[in-house]
């Protein structure tokens, strides 16, 4: 297995392009299977999870063609061969069960693997099932599996438990080729929601709402084609506007939405870290020193995203002061805390929250990454420490970030891939 290692104590500077939203891109691809006719998605960033998802809309009879160069890919669901979903690219990511409420509006059946991804704590499906189901589906546990049917969608009411985002895009999507009008109460309003209701209207869906509690979805017949655009990742960006503060560099990011960053950018500026706009979509980051301690907790959005909180526990744990960290979202989302104490932080957990005493400096150490954004925080605090460091399961790492390696390196990092 490939290593990074990592020579910290060196100042990150110049400019970084952010690539299109992981997040939002694996919906949209899930939901092309909603339309026979072509789609050609552009800002596809050249992940892990991205080809696990193509394989898997591959198993089902979609035709679809990857253009890395120009991070594009075309899709084409005209001839859906299978409603089965097989256990190799479901085990790997959780996002690939997001195919179930296309594959019911599409074919009025569906079996699916019960997914995987980080084991990062408690992800239930329940929220999924119950508004499919109350759209008219009828399920059965078979084997691993989870098999789907449903002789007509039927718009409804559905109020979710907790906002989900999984849920409410399964639900959107279904909604979309149902008979009548669906409403969905308190609704995610994460702007990869948003941006999958944008992509779906583009097509010919009639979608109101999206970013709110309240999504009204009145059903068409059928959706066409066309070209859309991925919104930039936000959590990659956050990724490396903490890459800068925490080496004490000074960094522009490009290609950012900073609405979507706001509680991000709050937090960062309350630590003492200068964060300004130099242009639309262009975010300048600033160290001045080391930041102050400040307290996080993680939210829905517009909250402050989980996705983020390792990254920023990296950061506070140079911070002058106390810091709590409190993870709302996810239950084993500090599975990074022990490897970051090898580095010389010094973090207590009691329960959900994290108690963070800064320190001046951490120090190199091999660490091994147990999930995509854990391993993301390894690599900032190793950014950040002295002498060397040797980071090992970076398999988890390309899950989510595109060439992180090389535009760390591109940056002034001291940073490299060991070869297996």
């Amino acid at each position: 297995m490939e290593r990074i290692l990592v020579e910290g104590g060196v100042p990150l500077m110049g400019r970084v392009r952010i690539k299109g939203a992981k997040n939002a891109c694996l919906p949209i691809m899930a939901a092309s299977l909603l339309t026979s006719e072509s789609v050609i998605l552009e800002d596809v960033p050249d992940l892990d999870d991205v080809r696990t998802m193509s394989r898997l809309l591959r198993s089902l009879g979609v035709e679809i063609f990857r253009d890395r160069r120009n991070e594009r890919i075309f899709v084409n669901s005209r001839r859906l061969t299978t409603s089965t979903a097989p256990y190799g690219p479901v085990r790997r990511m959780r996002a690939s069960f997001l195919v179930m409420g296309p594959l019911l509006a599409r074919l009025g059946r569906a079996r699916i693997s019960l997914p995987g991804g980080c084991a990062i704590g408690t992800r239930p499906i329940d929220l999924h099932l119950k508004g499919l189901g109350a759209m008219g589906s009828q399920f059965t546990m078979d084997d691993g599996y989870i098999e789907a049917e449903t002789p007509c969608l039927e718009g409804t009411g559905i109020y979710l438990d907790y906002p989900s985002v999984g849920a409410t895009e399964n639900i959107l999507m279904a909604a979309v080729l149902a008979r009548g009008s669906t409403v969905i109460e308190n609704a995610a309003a994460e702007p990869e929601v948003v941006d999958l209701a944008n992509f779906l209207n583009s097509l010919g869906a009639r979608i109101k709402g999206a970013g709110t509690p309240l999504v009204r979805i009145e059903g068409v017949a059928s959706l066409g084609g066309g070209r859309y655009r991925v919104i930039p990742d936000r959590i990659e960006a956050g990724t490396f506007m903490a890459a800068a503060a925490i080496s004490g560099g000074d960094v522009i990011i490009e290609n950012v939405i900073p609405q979507h960053l706001s509680a991000v950018i709050a937090k960062l500026q309350e630590m003492g870290i200068l964060v300004e706009e130099t242009g639309k979509g262009f975010l300048r980051v600033r160290s001045r020193g080391r930041p102050r301690a400040v307290d996080i907790k993680t939210l829905p959005y517009p909250g402050f995203p989980t996705d983020l909180q390792p990254q920023f526990m990296a950061l506070l744990t140079l911070a002058q002061g106390t810091s709590v960290i409190t993870e709302t979202v996810f239950e084993k989302r500090y599975m990074h805390v022990e490897e970051m104490a090898r580095m010389g932080a010094r973090i207590r957990i009691e329960d959900r929250a994290a108690i963070i005493t800064g320190r001046q400096l951490l120090q190199g150490a091999l660490v091994q990454a147990a999930d995509l954004r854990g391993g993301a925080a390894l690599v900032l605090s190793a950014l950040a420490a002295r002498g060397f460091s040797e980071i090992r399961g970076v398999h988890h790492i390309r899950r989510g970030y595109s060439r992180m390696v090389g535009r760390l390196r591109s940056l002034g990092g001291r940073i490299f891939i060991l070869p297996s």
